[in-house]
């Protein structure tokens, strides 16, 4: 089951690096800004800062679980603590981003569901 919960943190991840290029490398461009984040093209000066940020919000969370995937194996305290820390985090900002705005259900899915399921396997094994 260790196997499963690394898989899942290593997916949790590779989702959050792509939220980053997304966010922090792509927003200037209309399908990204306009079509997946709903910002309009006159809007994009002001949100674009914002959204870089949160690129590497998203980016820093990324690289912590996947070391801790790395890790988990051969220094457990530190591997468990970075999986938990970092998919408990983007669950908790996919619960904020749908309890701020309906809208983003489909999005908050996408970023939280993996990591849910990342923490729930982990529960196997305590």
């Amino acid at each position: 089951m260790l196997t499963i919960v690394q898989i899942l943190a290593i997916a949790a991840a590779v989702i959050h690096v792509y939220i980053f290029t997304l966010e922090a490398l792509r927003f200037g461009r209309p399908q990204v800004h306009r079509g997946i984040f709903g910002v309009a093209e006159t809007d994009v000066g002001a949100v674009r800062p914002w959204a870089f940020n949160q690129g590497f919000y998203n980016l820093f969370l990324a690289i912590g679980t996947f070391v801790g995937a790395a890790l988990v194996r051969s220094v457990e305290a530190a591997g468990w603590a970075l999986i938990v820390m970092g998919c408990g985090s983007m669950l908790l900002a996919a619960i904020v981003l749908v309890a701020t705005d309906r809208r983003f259900v489909k999005a908050a899915a996408a970023q939280g569901a993996i990591p849910l399921l990342t923490l729930l396997a982990a529960l196997t094994q305590l």
